[in-house]
């Protein structure tokens, strides 16, 4: 089994996600980091983008996913697993974490994160 892996850290975007109205209506600052395993053969052995997974498309993929206002962290995190798993058939995990910066509970908290993890089936 390859444990080759491409990730992305850091993704930024504000968008308009959360559980209550207002979160939804006035946005937030949103931090994704995407991971996902693979296999590098091709790729290294022909320096070939065909036999990776590009970087870009998972790109497109997370943006399109913080386009679209969600209650929960946890939708926003299946969504963009499921939609690497339906764009690279030779993904076999994917691991994304997606944080919202100062979450509006009253204390202090720089961020509240979930991390889902999936092993295509």
């Amino acid at each position: 089994m390859n444990t080759d892996k491409v990730a992305l850290e850091g993704m930024e975007f504000y968008a308009y996600h959360g559980f209550y109205e207002e979160e939804r209506k006035i946005g937030n600052r949103f931090t994704v980091d995407l991971e996902v395993t693979t296999n590098f053969d091709q790729a290294a052995k022909k320096d070939d983008l065909s036999g990776t997974v590009d970087y870009v498309q998972l790109y497109e993929i997370v943006k399109s996913s913080m386009a679209t206002p969600a209650k929960l962290l946890e939708k926003l995190g299946q969504e963009i697993i499921d939609g690497v798993f339906e764009r690279f058939a030779s993904v076999s995990e994917v691991k994304v974490s997606v944080a919202k910066h100062n979450p509006p509970f009253g204390g202090i908290c720089a961020k509240s994160k979930v991390t889902l993890e999936r092993t295509r089936s």
